[in-house]
């Protein structure tokens, strides 16, 4: 397998008039040997440019990209020994299965006992033995993506890339071919980069997540170290479902504590007492404007917790109340700000009703409001 280094890479489309779109601005980036990395974020972030860029599909305008120590700007798709698995599967229909797999390799002239055990092998690894016989017709759509990895999987790259290989799949299917290919990861020891919008994906299947927003990087790092130490309110509110709550307001000392108010023109809105932690990092900050980040699962009902703190409860409006079946979303409203919370599934809500919550800060975060960064 093989390490990939991107060294300020950019991505200019020229344009007839003026200077052209940036879709990626000098980013860097260090993929390690076998690790899983996925590169995640909104539709036209550059993630999918990135990977087309990696696979030598997309012409680069600056930087470098290397493979296994090896430079490969000026080297063609095919001598860069990755494989690649395509969102629409990219099957030949007049193919089986078996042929499907294998016609990379006979391409590259191996000798048919080695294509056969290579075949097989991938064969019996995805489930598809019962299939090899079959065209891609007959198959599901799972089915279709699996023979798109195998015959990923027969050319043994140095590197494999997939660009959002599940999102043509129903839910269900997705969560049983998200998990085959984080096992098939296991199993492989491969350099996988993966490519998707879907933050449940990355969470759930990356060694560490790349998040990008508009042709940068906004933070990389392992899943949990994304969602309890987001680096900007772009990073807090893109991972996590729900997304993170956030309220607009000022620092205000009261006594020996720092005290979170919120921004309410109708009246009395949010008053939360920081922790001794969260006091720390917003010092500087004092009467100065900041945003106060909280999930959903930080903010409970009264009735759950044991022996709330009263300065940290505060009476909201119920709007709207969504049961999951395992749990409860319950939206919000202070007056100024909507907000989610999480709560038990077996509690009841109505529209309009007044409920108290309570705010748990142990996990809060402070965020400047200029520079949306995290204090």
């Amino acid at each position: 397998m093989a390490k990939v280094i991107i060294e300020n890479l950019v991505k200019t489309y020229p344009e007839k008039t003026g200077p052209g779109v940036t879709a990626v601005k000098g980013i860097n980036l260090t993929i390690e040997d076998r690790e899983f990395m996925v590169l995640v974020g909104p539709s036209g972030c550059g993630k999918s440019t990135t990977l087309r860029m990696i696979a030598g599909l997309e012409e680069i305008s600056g930087g470098t990209i290397s493979i296994d120590g090896k430079v490969v700007n000026d080297v063609l798709p095919k001598d860069r020994d990755i494989a690649m698995v395509f969102q629409n599967y990219a099957l030949y229909p007049h193919m089986t299965v078996y042929e499907n797999m294998a016609f990379g390799l006979k391409l590259r002239k191996f000798p048919k006992p080695e294509i056969d055990q290579r075949v097989r092998e991938a064969s019996a690894m995805l489930g598809l033995d019962d299939y090899l016989e079959r065209k891609p017709k007959a198959l599901s759509g799972g089915q279709r993506q699996r023979v798109a990895v195998g015959r990923a999987i027969v050319r043994k790259p140095k590197v494999f890339l997939f660009d959002e290989p599940l999102s043509n799949l129903d839910a269900k299917m997705r969560v049983s071919t998200r998990t085959e290919i984080s096992k098939l990861h296991a199993r492989l020891g491969a350099t996988m980069i993966y490519v998707t919008h879907d933050q449940v994906e990355a969470m759930t299947m990356g060694d560490r997540i790349c998040v990008m927003k508009d042709g940068s990087i906004m933070q990389v790092a392992a899943p949990l170290e994304l969602y309890n130490h987001p680096a900007n309110m772009f990073v807090a509110g893109f991972i996590g479902s729900p997304p993170m709550n956030f309220f607009k307001g000022t620092l205000q000392r009261a006594g020996d504590t720092l005290v979170f108010v919120e921004n309410n023109p109708r009246g009395a809105g949010l008053k939360l007492p920081l922790t001794e932690a969260l006091a720390r990092r917003g010092a500087s900050h004092v009467d100065k404007p900041v945003v106060f980040g909280i999930r959903p699962e930080n903010v409970h009902d009264t009735v759950t917790v044991a022996a709330a703190d009263p300065q940290r409860t505060a009476e909201v409006r119920v709007e709207v109340s969504e049961p999951m079946g395992a749990e409860t979303y319950l939206y919000l409203d202070t007056g100024a700000t909507s907000f989610i919370a999480r709560v038990r599934p077996t509690d009841r809500f109505e529209a309009n009703q007044k409920v108290k919550v309570t705010f748990d800060l142990e996990h809060a975060h402070l965020f400047n409001p200029a520079t949306e960064s995290a204090l």
